[in-house]
């Protein structure tokens, strides 16, 4: 059977159902089409599952700070382990709930079958053919399983798996140590399991600033060992798992792999249309419109392998889903890049990163040590390292990162203001409240302020300005 619909939206993950709002506001005829589990990765297995598991552990974790704070008793408290899972799962499925409720509701527009491409616009939706005016793609992305890992057993799980455990074992390895694994590997080791962290790389967390890198590494070595720079193999023995690398030997229960996702496009067909693609066969697509070359289709969310985080899942769906439904296919700017890892210090990454910075000679760096940062200290959480990019010439904030108390907080602060091309003179002018945690991020922009070349005194910057006043820069 042959039908015809006006825009068709492959998976119901975040960028399709956003994708769906953006279409519904123009047009009904729209076919929201899902093979696999609903609910989005975020709300199942990713963003909120993780982080709820993260808040868990870090309540578990201050009974060491509440003893030297003079409370008693807190040797007597133990976590069991089934009931603390029990309430991570418990959220997740009232956050997967919300998310299926608003698919569900889209009744016979929302269906449950595999799509194929014949043709740039034409289809094969289960057993139907289906022409369409424009097609979003909204696949997502699944767990990346290394060669020598896939036999294994339960002895492995992915983190599309980790929620399902019902109890956790006393000795883990978590593999890969990018963002999701620095999170899983400190709140595993806080609930008193044993953790051995294993990365490829020199850099954890997503980091490129090298000294941001080390602060990091050494906070989150005082709970858990992490082995950086070496491939690890795996031999089962019995019902455990030896682990070599070049510089440990472990045995574990088992290995939680966080070795990154690979973006869901096999069986979609696109090897036989005439698009062109990058090196890891993503069609190569417009990051402001989402549109792939001058094709129908548009593709957004995880699946193009860009930026996997959700808030960009989100908008990248609603634009694809508001060019789906133009004659021309509008250009979007975009936010500022905002990424954070929900470790304790908390890691962020801000605009241009140190990687993209460090061959320009027009960029100074603004840093501070929160060791000796007062409000960090009342909280003994006084661990960490701020690192702010500045143009030189006009003292532009450009981008940062950080690994200190806060720094979900003081990582937005910095991504408004980029966003709004602030200079650091511009973002000192405002109040910075005694104690807080801002302070540090204050601290570190007057620290980038001394390197430039038109520094002044600060309470220049708040004078009630005349026309005869000099420019900053």
């Amino acid at each position: 059977m042959t039908k015809r619909v006006e825009v068709v939206i492959i998976g119901a993950g975040t960028a399709g159902l956003s994708a769906v709002a953006e279409v519904k506001r123009v047009t009904d005829d729209f076919l929201l089409v899902n093979q696999g589990p609903y609910g989005t990765t975020c709300a199942r297995v990713a963003c909120m599952p993780t982080k709820t598991l993260c808040e868990v552990a870090a309540v578990f974790h201050s009974r060491r700070i509440m003893a030297g704070m003079g409370v008693a008793g807190v040797e007597n408290l133990s976590l069991e382990s089934k009931d603390a899972l029990a309430y991570v799962k418990g959220l997740r499925d009232r956050f997967v709930a919300g998310t299926v409720k608003g698919t569900k509701a889209l009744g016979e527009k929302s269906i449950e079958a595999p799509a194929r491409f014949i043709e740039p616009a034409v289809l094969r939706i289960g057993d139907d053919i289906v022409e369409a005016g424009r097609v979003v793609i909204a696949t997502g992305s699944s767990p990346i399983i290394p060669s020598g890992w896939e036999n294994l057993g339960g002895l492995v799980v992915t983190t599309d798996q980790f929620f399902e455990l019902d109890q956790l074992p006393r000795r883990m390895a978590v593999i890969g140590l990018g963002p999701s694994g620095i999170e899983f590997s400190q709140a595993l080791s806080r609930l008193g399991i044993e953790v051995h962290g294993f990365h490829l790389a020199d850099m954890a967390a997503g980091l490129t600033d090298p000294e941001v890198n080390s602060a990091a590494l050494a906070a989150l070595r005082e709970e858990y060992s992490i082995n950086l720079g070496a491939k690890v193999d795996p031999l089962r023995q019995g019902e455990e798992l030896l682990l070599q690398s070049r510089n440990q030997r472990v045995m574990v229960e088992k290995a939680l792999l966080c070795t990154g996702r690979r973006p869901n496009l096999s069986g979609l067909g696109l090897e036989e249309l005439d698009l062109e693609t990058d090196a890891h066969g993503v069609p190569v697509f417009d990051r402001e419109s989402m549109r792939i070359g001058d094709s129908p289709i548009f593709i957004a969310g995880d699946v193009n392998n860009e930026r996997a985080i959700l808030h960009e899942a989100n908008d990248e769906g609603h634009i694809a889903g508001y060019n789906a439904v133009r004659k021309e296919a509008n250009c979007f700017r975009r936010r500022t890049p905002l990424a954070i890892v929900y470790s304790d210090p908390q890691i962020a990454m801000v605009g241009a990163s140190f990687a993209e910075l460090s061959d320009s000679d027009d960029v100074v760096i603004g840093e501070y040590d929160f060791g000796r940062q007062g409000r960090a200290r009342m909280r003994a959480e006084n661990r960490g390292l701020a690192r702010i990019y500045l143009d030189k010439n006009d003292g532009r904030l450009l981008g940062g990162e950080m690994a200190a108390p806060g720094g979900e907080h003081l990582a937005h602060l910095l991504a408004w203001a980029i966003q709004e091309n602030l200079t650091v003179f511009d973002i000192l002018r405002f109040p910075y409240y005694h104690p807080t945690v801002e302070e540090g991020l204050q601290s570190a922009l007057r620290n980038g302020m001394k390197k430039l070349s038109c520094e002044r005194p600060e309470l220049e910057n708040l004078m009630c300005r005349s026309t005869s006043l000099e420019p900053l820069c």
